[in-house]
């Protein structure tokens, strides 16, 4: 049995599980406060869902670390935008006891992000790792959290949908650096990310058989890959490594600029866009339209011709685009959706989905080939309705002159 008890003004209570002895201070001069607490902690207790006082001592800071350390030791590469998330959720959930972190508490969150201008799918993100930490929480011996927060997730209506035709990409060839060429010859051909280019070596290539192979843990996914070179893709990396034997030796990645392997391209990328007549393009964050930037006008000066906010965000072509290009090149030139998710390292059927992309082009071929179907299928159905009306008029006639004749 427990019993309640003053120290000072300040009620506490004393229970035991598993003989153990318990004192908790109630925080309150109220002899009501500490009945009702030692009878919710007895209940816990006969009910098994009672962890220790430690439970409730757990900070969100602690949960932050755990998550950290997990991404650590299991080597995730996400681990960067692991970091930012919990820089967003620290000002917010920083001090707090993960006890107390509420789902109104997350939903003031979300409003906070929002009216920060965040995009919903980077609050999302932020919201998984949030939920991630609980469940990291409940899995230890002993638990630090018993019970997780329902955290509601927003919407997401801002996936890009970009794509290169190949008039685009010819030009974009064009207009690009000599050290960016192959790159973007090789995303338009496999549609793999940009990391995964950027970090190739030249162990991983086999000029003589063809092939590039992506070892487990060298891809995002962690899965291995094959992916066999043709054309314009295998001319692309023979060129490469002819002036790496030839200048650069030692160089040991497959894409490099004067020997030294290339980790940002963005000024290269975006004045080869303006070349190619593209105009910087942003859309805006309150109301989703696209927005160009007129000449003679500065960045800083734009609004939305729309609804006049200043809350414009980037919305270029982007390299990520050639992602999408690849995958949709695959499935329109008859490779399986399973062999080009390989090629592509997309794991989940999903987000493949909605990298394979349907635009007009694909819309109206769609509406010819229905029409096509449609008119085959009525010249067939006439075919046999006049044949039918031909054989029986033919029998007709037999029967009569058979009759005729006896």
């Amino acid at each position: 049995m427990g019993t309640y008890y003053q120290r000072g003004k300040v009620f506490w209570i004393k229970y035991y599980r598993h003989g153990k002895p318990y004192r908790e201070s109630t925080h309150s001069t109220k002899k009501s406060t500490a009945k009702r607490l030692l009878k919710l902690r007895e209940g816990q207790i006969a009910e098994g869902r009672f962890n220790g006082l430690r439970v409730e001592k757990v900070l969100f800071d602690e949960l932050a670390a755990d998550l950290i350390n997990d991404y650590i030791i299991n080597r995730k590469k996400s681990l960067d935008r692991v970091h930012l998330s919990i820089k967003h959720l620290a000002p917010h959930f920083g001090k707090m006891r993960a006890v107390n972190i509420t789902t109104d508490y997350v939903k003031k969150y979300i409003v906070r992000r929002q009216e920060e201008g965040a995009e919903n799918g980077t609050i999302n993100r932020e919201l998984s790792a949030l939920k991630r930490m609980y469940s990291l929480g409940a899995r230890q011996t002993p638990s630090k959290v018993t019970q997780v927060p329902y955290i509601p997730k927003l919407n997401e209506n801002n996936v890009r949908t970009g794509f290169f035709e190949c008039d685009e990409y010819l030009k974009l060839k064009g207009a690009l650096p000599f050290y960016l060429k192959p790159i973007l010859v090789m995303a338009y051909y496999t549609g793999m990310r940009r990391e995964e280019i950027l970090s190739l070596e030249w162990y991983q290539v086999n000029i003589i058989e063809g092939k590039i192979t992506l070892d487990a843990g060298t891809t995002k996914n962690d899965e291995p890959r094959i992916i066999y070179l043709k054309g314009e893709f295998y001319e692309s990396l023979l060129n490469q490594k002819i002036i790496r034997d030839e200048k650069y030796p030692k160089c040991r990645h497959v894409f490099f600029r004067e020997g030294n392997p290339i980790k940002d391209f963005r000024a290269a990328w975006d004045s080869a866009l303006l070349k190619c007549g593209y105009r910087p393009t942003f859309k805006c964050k309150e109301c989703g339209a696209v927005v160009e930037l007129p000449e003679g006008i500065k960045r800083n000066e734009l609004t939305c011709y729309k609804c006049g906010s200043e809350k414009l965000k980037k919305y270029d072509k982007l390299f990520h685009d050639l992602r999408r290009t690849g995958v949709r090149n695959m499935i329109r030139a008859g490779v399986t959706e399973k062999v080009a998710m390989n090629i592509s390292g997309h794991k989940t059927r999903s987000v493949f989905d909605r990298y394979n992309i349907v635009n007009e082009a694909d819309l109206k071929s769609a509406a010819e080939k229905v029409h096509k179907l449609h008119e085959d299928t009525v010249k067939k159905h006439k075919k046999i309705a006049n044949g039918h009306n031909l054989g029986t008029i033919n029998s007709i006639r037999h029967k009569e002159v058979a009759n005729e004749t006896r």
